[in-house]
């Protein structure tokens, strides 16, 4: 073993009894400071003029335009807003293809020619700024010298303050551009996706409600992580170059009882969930759940479901919080999705579904799916678009660190099959047959002991092997990497001219429409063999 190692070790076993008095939250109760750091509808009802108020309400629903004026009164009120809470700077806050957020600030402060000094924040700097387009993934969409992109503000989500050590920068989330309109980043593929999700949607929706004029994506994402001590971090150099091991011996204790999985949470991880859930309630993250994960040292982290929007936004903000948290705790996070050969690497599963306005859960199959038209309608063409854009999906999650993961019990996507359980399976078999489908939603109870009450099973298994498996009342794209945007496999790439997502490589889109007609695959029952589907309805051709 090097010194470096020996000398790690024994700054482990030596560093004091770990301070935990400062994890303290605002208040005993989340709801007290949950979205305090967050311009969010309580903060623009109270920092805007009701015209402003409304106008900025009705982009944000509808998507409606805002004229400067009403851009003028929004920075006016979101300053002011900021200011109070001790924010000094503002800054156009993107997702470029890097694969983590990006940030340049501006402070308020600015000097007149006259030599007046004042704090300004104009509707101007709010909806636009021009950052270096050059220097960013553009998948050669552009010279290097044409260097002109630029950031605009996504109103539909909402701004908020970041807080690191005394500073206080205020955040407007945005899509970012070139200078001909090209997209750089995840984010405005995925707000084109949504609306040609709803364009499609809301039609079939009125067939069976007229209510319904607006249908969203929802996404509940799940992530993993490893968390290491910053001396054992630091005296691998491995880690600190790549995220991962790379030489060296297997771990002494790896998985073979697998004891670390919901066991008990150390005391000094437990200390570093209750500061990052405290930082992240502060900034509207709902984090709800968390909890060991199946490798050593590997914990895992997940929401509430948002609006898919939102959601890939707080996913990104989180795992910038994740990190500066672990540090004041003296510990490294490793999001890498393979950061150990042996044990299971990290992911995020992203629950995702369908919601209109009238409160409807467009994949929720009901107490008798077989009936239920509109829950068949979109479930079928769910399957059906996996069928059509395996290719797409696959290569949305590729990467060099998530294919070291993917493989084996880590929802293998060689081959993009989806999972339905023996209820759903049945259901559609039935359909096929011309057999009525009347089939419940919660038919089983299981009574196992005269004390413990009687336990309702759901309609669907849950399954570790299909990268995409329906669970109850949504799917579950379980390949998605751990580092990775959880917009990739959510983005509409057959419908923006934008460069390619992580992994997409120029020319992937020709080869997805050559290889459309390969037939979509899904695990038998006994979920370990993958059958072709035959004579089934979804078949093409």
């Amino acid at each position: 073993m090097s010194l470096s190692r020996f000398s790690a070790l024994e700054t482990v076993f030596t560093r004091p009894t770990y301070d935990l008095e400062f994890v303290g939250a605002p208040s005993e109760k989340i709801s007290d400071f949950f979205g305090s750091n967050v311009f969010n509808d309580q903060a623009m009802e109270e920092y805007l003029s009701k015209d402003a108020y409304k106008s900025l309400k009705k982009a944000i629903h509808s998507g409606a335009k805002l004229t400067r004026e009403q851009a003028e009164m929004a920075a006016a009120g979101m300053k002011k807003w900021a200011m109070e809470r001790g924010a000094t700077h503002y800054t156009h806050w993107f997702q470029p293809l890097t694969g983590r957020t990006a940030e340049k600030h501006d402070s308020f402060f600015t000097l007149r020619p006259d030599g007046e000094v004042l704090e300004e924040f104009t509707g101007d700097a709010l909806v636009q700024q021009e950052p270096d387009g050059s220097s960013f993934p553009g998948g050669g969409l552009r010279s290097t010298f044409e260097a002109r992109g630029y950031t605009a503000w996504d109103p539909s989500s909402p701004a908020f303050i970041i807080e690191i050590g005394e500073g206080r920068t205020l955040c407007i989330p945005t899509i970012f551009v070139t200078y001909s309109g090209d997209s750089l980043d995840y984010k405005l593929p995925l707000l084109k996706s949504q609306a040609y999700l709803e364009k499609a949607a809301v039609p079939v929706c009125q067939m069976f409600d007229s209510d319904v004029n607006k249908v969203h994506a929802t996404l509940g994402w799940e992530q993993e992580y490893f968390l290491v001590d910053e001396a054992l971090f630091s005296a691998r150099p491995d880690l600190v170059l790549t995220g991962r091991t790379l030489l060296g011996k297997h771990s002494p204790k790896g998985q073979q009882l697998e004891d670390h999985y919901f066991g008990s949470i150390p005391e000094r991880v437990f200390a570093y969930m209750r500061d990052l859930e405290t930082e992240a309630h502060k900034l509207g993250i709902p984090v709800r759940t968390r909890h060991n994960e199946v490798g050593p040292g590997q914990y895992e982290l997940a929401p509430m479901f948002e609006d898919v929007n939102v959601a890939v936004d707080h996913n990104q903000l989180l795992m910038d919080v994740m990190d500066r948290v672990a540090r004041r705790h003296r510990l490294r996070v490793l999001l890498h999705e393979k950061p150990f050969a042996g044990v299971n690497g990290s992911g995020k599963h992203n629950n995702w579904s369908m919601g209109t306005n009238t409160g409807k859960n467009l994949l929720s199959p009901g107490k008798n799916p077989g009936k239920n038209l509109q829950f068949l309608t979109f479930f079928v063409c769910t399957i059906q678009s996996v069928y059509r854009y395996a290719d797409l999906l696959r290569a949305s999650v590729a990467s060099a660190s998530n294919d070291h993961r993917l493989g084996a019990n880590e929802a293998p996507p060689a081959i993009v099959s989806v999972f339905l359980g023996d209820a759903m399976s049945r259901l559609l078999d039935s359909i096929e047959a011309g057999i009525p489908a009347d089939i419940s939603g919660v038919k089983e109870v299981l009574n196992l002991l005269s004390k413990v009450p009687d336990l309702e099973r759901d309609n669907t298994d849950r399954n570790r092997t299909s990268p995409f498996a329906f669970t109850g009342n949504k799917f579950e794209i379980r390949m998605v990497g751990s580092s990775m945007n959880c917009a990739g496999p959510h983005d509409d790439h057959e419908h923006h001219h934008g460069p390619p997502a992580d992994g997409l490589q120029n020319g992937s889109r020709q080869l997805a429409r050559q290889r459309r007609r390969q037939r979509c695959r899904y695990p038998h029952r006994d979920q370990k063999v993958h059958h072709r589907i035959k004579k089934h309805p979804l078949r093409r051709g």
